[in-house]
């Protein structure tokens, strides 16, 4: 897990607007959403991981343990049962709501982080970068 915590910087971001249709996300949300560099900051107290996403546009908080599922709302105002768990050294965040499943797959090499996020056949990837 120690590979994860820190801050990370979104430099660039891989058929986003693609994803966020998939989701339903509306096109106004959508054009912010494609415009917005969010940071994000991952922490770990004792056996509960925080995920903060900031931008100048919303600010998101999840806490969470490794392998419990839990309740969250998301950026798009989404009611979701998430779960997160760690498969060969990358965190696997998975959504279900409505019969539906997406998962926001997180890897770190390095001072980079890579988040792909798959939702049925649209796979989106967002590349961050560690802040110093």
């Amino acid at each position: 897990m120690d590979s994860f915590i820190g801050t990370w910087n979104l430099k660039q971001s891989e058929k986003f607007d693609d994803y966020m249709k998939a989701l339903g996300v509306g096109f106004a949300t959508r054009q912010v959403g494609n415009m917005t560099k969010p940071t994000t900051i991952i922490s770990m107290e004792g056996d509960k991981v925080t995920v903060k996403t900031q931008s100048t546009i919303k600010n998101t908080e999840l806490s969470f343990k490794i392998g419990e599922e839990f309740d969250e709302t998301t950026a798009d105002d989404r009611h979701v049962k998430s779960i997160v768990t760690l498969e060969d050294g990358k965190m696997v965040h998975i959504q279900r709501w409505d019969g539906k499943e997406t998962s926001l797959v997180r890897a770190v090499n390095g001072k980079s982080l890579t988040l792909t996020l798959t939702l049925g056949d649209v796979v989106s990837t967002r590349y961050y970068e560690k802040a110093e």
